[in-house]
């Protein structure tokens, strides 16, 4: 039996993303992108973020467009408190927030003995500040049934030497999303999507080892990171607080 078409599924008529508005940060690129165009497919309007990619968040917003929904660009550099700050305001000129999904990350393969104090600001600032100030935004202007996602990493719950400040910067993430959870209940869900292998890194340098230590043995497909994503907007609001593994078993060896 075929698995069924889960984006159509999202997409019907009296779907409850239909016709709401997501925020996306660092959506123009990679998983950003991914995740903006499954809501799009899913009928949801989305506010695109991004810090310095403008002709990628252009190519995004005519691609979401051409599926029948709208778009919207805005620039911040989420290093710069005062303009990650405004960004929801900014984003509620133009259209009202439902869904905020803090996907923006800095990932740098950085040991503890390398990283700098500079380094060390950046990961905090991009990967932990941000959120939280565009999470406390969202809560002040947001309805009740409002969710947020956040992203996370499999070495959030599982920190080693490796990738030391983005590892430090997402576990902290991490123990955010469910103080958020408690924090915003029971007005707005906020639930965490921590990912392992799903894209080959940018510069296409990708370790032929890095399945080895993977249950599943394998990289993730698309569809499962935008079912999870979709699935973590849609599900019942008693699911609060929870961080869904999408890592084929990694965080478990």
């Amino acid at each position: 039996m075929n698995e069924p078409n889960w984006i159509t599924i999202f997409a019907m008529p009296d779907h409850p993303l239909k016709n709401k508005t997501v925020l996306i940060t660092g959506a123009a690129r990679r998983l950003g992108r991914m995740f903006a165009l499954a809501c799009a497919r899913a009928g949801t309007n989305v506010a695109i973020h991004h810090a310095h990619s403008q002709a990628d968040a252009k190519s995004l917003k005519e691609e979401i467009t051409g599926l029948g929904v709208r778009a919207w660009i805005f620039q911040a550099d989420l290093n710069d408190s005062t303009q990650t700050g405004n960004l929801i305001r900014l984003v509620n000129e133009s259209t009202p927030v439902h869904f905020l999904v803090n996907s923006a990350a800095i990932f740098q393969p950085l040991a503890l003995d390398s990283t700098t104090l500079e380094d060390w600001n950046k990961h905090l600032a991009i990967n932990l500040t941000a959120p939280f100030l565009l999470s406390q935004a969202f809560a002040r202007q947001a309805d009740e049934g409002s969710r947020i996602v956040n992203i996370l990493d499999w070495r959030a719950l599982r920190p080693a030497a490796d990738h030391f400040p983005y590892t430090v910067s997402k576990s902290a993430l991490a123990a955010m999303t469910k103080s958020l959870a408690v924090s915003l209940a029971p007005r707005i869900t906020v639930n965490g999507l921590a990912l392992g292998a799903i894209l080959p890194p940018a510069d296409g340098n990708a370790s032929p080892d890095i399945t080895k230590n993977i249950p599943m043995k394998r990289w993730a497909k698309e569809n499962e990171v935008e079912q999870a994503l979709l699935f973590l907007l849609t599900s019942p609001t008693f699911i609060t607080g929870e961080i869904i593994h999408v890592d084929g078993g990694r965080h478990l060896v």
